[in-house]
């Protein structure tokens, strides 16, 4: 089991950027979080099978077709638990 939280930078609001990530991981089987923050970047967090997050992380570095990742930062994990399936906050 693998966890992992990132930030990610570019042009990634305003543009479906968290229903988009919430559809990927549910479809890679992931439980997890995404959120924006208030300095115009999202935050995630994914738990699940190393090849799911790891297919997660990938995908972020794109993300949506709307959207422009700059980059994907790996982020402390938090300590709170991460849900039950994958929640947009």
């Amino acid at each position: 089991m693998a966890q992992k939280c990132f930030r990610v930078s570019g042009h990634v609001q305003g543009v479906g950027f968290r229903a988009a990530a919430r559809r990927q991981a549910s479809e890679l089987g992931l439980n997890g979080w995404v959120r924006n923050l208030a300095d115009g970047r999202v935050e995630t967090l994914a738990q699940g099978n190393d090849a799911a997050v790891q297919a997660f992380e990938q995908w972020l570095a794109g993300g949506p077709t709307a959207a422009r990742v700059d980059a994907v930062s790996p982020q402390p994990l938090p300590e709170e638990a991460p849900p039950d399936g994958f929640e947009i906050r």
